[in-house]
């Protein structure tokens, strides 16, 4: 399986991107896909995912700001990050995975929010 990211990019504190994965290769109809992010110095973390069935889940810190949502027919995610704050900069990863596997890895891109 490839993760092709894109999306990221400069913002002011406020405003708002649009982050999208596409999933190409070997992908099974039911799986979970969804939106990491990690800095220097710490872990990478989840920011939220979405199961093939639309249950969808958010970090505490991103719920009601973040939307995931996806196109299973285009084997595609979107991240519509809001209200974005200067703690959201990070390099975002896109994973694919089935079942409690560890899953596949996007490249990552960079969302960088000015104070």
């Amino acid at each position: 399986v490839q993760l092709q990211a894109s999306g990221g990019g400069l913002v002011q504190a406020g405003g708002s991107l649009r982050l999208s994965c596409v999933a190409s290769g070997r992908i099974f109809d039911t799986n979970i896909m969804g939106w990491y992010r990690q800095v220097p110095g710490k872990e990478r973390e989840r920011v939220a995912s979405i199961q093939s069935s639309g249950v969808t889940y958010y970090a505490d810190p991103v719920k009601g700001r973040f939307t995931i949502s996806r196109d299973n027919g285009r084997n595609t995610i979107y991240l519509q990050m809001s209200r974005l704050k200067p703690e959201d900069t990070a390099v975002y990863y896109c994973n694919y995975r089935v079942g409690v596997s560890t899953g596949y890895w996007g490249q990552g891109t960079l969302v960088t929010v000015s104070s």
